[in-house]
């Protein structure tokens, strides 16, 4: 007898148990985070998701996989660096695993990064600086100029444009150098078992000792999500999306999927797209990193024979019309009604704060 393709510990808003009381919360954490109400989603997701890939990139790989095909067949195939690597991510009709790249491979990133942000801004900035101090100054424009850049500007810019120049060496011509991948991932939530998994690189020492990655799991409907909001340096409010087990001490902060943003709706757009994910009653999102996916997952495939969407639907949609669907995305992640909803999940768990 065939099993079937989903756990019984698989996702339902319609059968979800009832469960303990929460936790109460430190008054820290209350007057930190905001928790969001489960259910009555809509069809969004963070740009950070919905463009990746593009419809463009999704033919770019389509053309490439024929070609790796054809020079299989013909013998004539070479492998590509790194090809095979694992690079401990999955995202596919089954896993959201999420993973960074290993610390070495990420200084080689922030040092560009960093390195050419800080280039343009201290040179945007020191425009006006420059036009001020030569306004007091008895050398010609030319000489002050000279001796300001040998003097000041040489370390000042100097310095953000070596990092930049550096980083952008070594990651486009010594990819051997800095791309590595991390020990393991960080998280998973997975739609076919509905359960979340955070990975534990302490273990009881294990991993230490034999390299044994421990799983924390428990079961999504636990979880309950917040916005987390805290200032970045200018004192600006930023908001991350947090997912906090009930009655465990598990946390999840997304903050390295989908930056911090000033406003709550992206958190908020992020949130639903975990529960439609999850969600076995319903297909998976609609999204261009889903459609190779699509006929692998039984509701999903079951949705698309029933209302006949073209199996190419993304692939084959071009760059003009992708971009209105991204601004069209925007727009309702920007009218996104989160914060007005019920909490579905009080029906089945008594919230002691």
């Amino acid at each position: 007898m065939d099993q079937p393709f989903y756990a019984s510990t698989a996702y339902n808003p319609a059968s979800i148990p009832d469960q303990p009381p929460s936790v109460e919360r430190s008054w820290i954490k209350r007057f930190a985070k905001v928790r969001l109400p489960w259910g009555n989603t809509q069809d969004v997701a963070p740009e950070r998701i919905f463009c990746d890939p593009t419809p463009s990139s999704l033919r770019f790989w389509e053309t490439v996989e024929k070609e790796r095909l054809e020079q299989k067949a013909q013998g004539t195939y070479v492998p590509p660096l790194f090809e095979g690597m694992d690079l401990h991510q999955k995202y596919d009709h089954v896993h959201f695993r999420y993973a960074l790249l290993s610390g070495k491979s990420q200084f080689w990133i922030y040092l560009t990064t960093i390195g050419k942000g800080f280039f343009f801004i201290l040179l945007v900035l020191n425009i006006p600086v420059h036009f001020a101090m030569f306004s007091v100054s008895d050398e010609s424009f030319l000489e002050f100029s000279i001796n300001s850049l040998i003097e000041f500007y040489s370390w000042l810019i100097g310095i953000p444009l070596a990092c930049w120049a550096l980083g952008s060496f070594v990651i486009r011509k010594l990819p051997r150098l800095w791309f590595k991948p991390s020990r393991g991932p960080l998280w998973e939530l997975n739609r076919r078992t509905g359960l979340v998994t955070v990975f534990d690189y302490d273990n009881n020492g294990e991993y230490k000792k034999n390299g044994t990655i421990g799983e924390i799991t428990a079961p999504f409907y636990e979880f309950d999500a917040y916005i987390a909001t805290s200032p970045d340096r200018q004192g600006l409010p930023m908001n991350v999306l947090y997912l906090a087990h009930r009655y465990r001490d598990i946390v999840i902060n997304f903050g390295y999927l989908v930056a911090p943003d000033r406003s709550p709706q992206l958190p908020c757009a992020l949130w639903d797209f975990f529960q439609n994910f999850m969600d076995t009653s319903r297909p998976l999102p609609d999204l261009p990193c889903y459609e190779q996916y699509r006929p692998l997952d039984p509701v999903t495939a079951e949705h698309d024979r029933r209302t006949g969407r073209d199996p190419r639907y993304w692939i084959d949609m071009d760059d003009e019309t992708f971009k209105g669907k991204v601004k069209d995305m925007l727009r309702r992640i920007d009218a996104i009604d989160t914060m007005s909803r019920f909490n579905l999940m009080v029906r089945h768990v008594h919230y002691t704060d």
